[in-house]
């Protein structure tokens, strides 16, 4: 049981997992500010071009509501309700044509720093070749990281004996 927890803790704990959470937080706040573009603004216009004055022209009533004498509902009404389908289509469109824009423009961001570390690794490699020109002496091997570490550790190896024997 411990195992499942603490892979369920590393699985929370990810980038990836907190990334999604905050893209969900997000897109949840940016369909409620579509819901409302479209509720109070796009659908009173749509029902103002047939001259209804509300959705009521664009439902079609199957069955009416049932009420008792008291004026409580007994049977609801049976309604389609083509308002409400138009607007649910209409968020839609606009929040897809949003996220387009979104990723077009991430899309292009992610092109531009292709082009520019493609531009600065052309501009090293010939840098390079100039400075290895310019050198009087050929260059005969390049030091990978893994040479600069193992020198810098021997270094400090003799360094730490050097400064034992001192200490003796």
């Amino acid at each position: 049981m411990k195992k499942f927890f603490k892979e369920f803790k590393e699985f929370i704990t990810r980038g990836n997992v907190l990334d999604m959470a905050v893209g969900i937080i997000v897109g949840s706040a940016f369909t409620a500010i579509i819901t409302a573009l479209v509720a109070n603004i796009l659908t009173p216009l749509i029902n103002w071009i047939p001259g209804a004055d509300n959705t009521g022209a664009l439902q079609v009533v199957l069955r009416k509501a049932v009420l008792d004498e008291a004026g409580n509902v007994l049977t609801e009404a049976l309604v389609i309700d083509f308002g409400a389908v138009i607007s649910a289509v209409i968020t839609f469109l606009i929040t897809a044509f949003v996220l387009f824009i979104i990723l077009k423009t991430i899309n292009s961001i992610r092109k531009k720093g292709e082009k520019l570390r493609e531009q600065l690794k052309k501009k090293e490699e010939e840098e390079i070749k100039d400075v290895a020109a310019e050198s009087p002496a050929p260059v005969t091997q390049i030091e990978t990281t893994d040479d600069i570490l193992r020198e810098i550790r021997d270094l400090l190896k003799a360094n730490a004996k050097s400064s034992e024997e001192k200490a003796e």
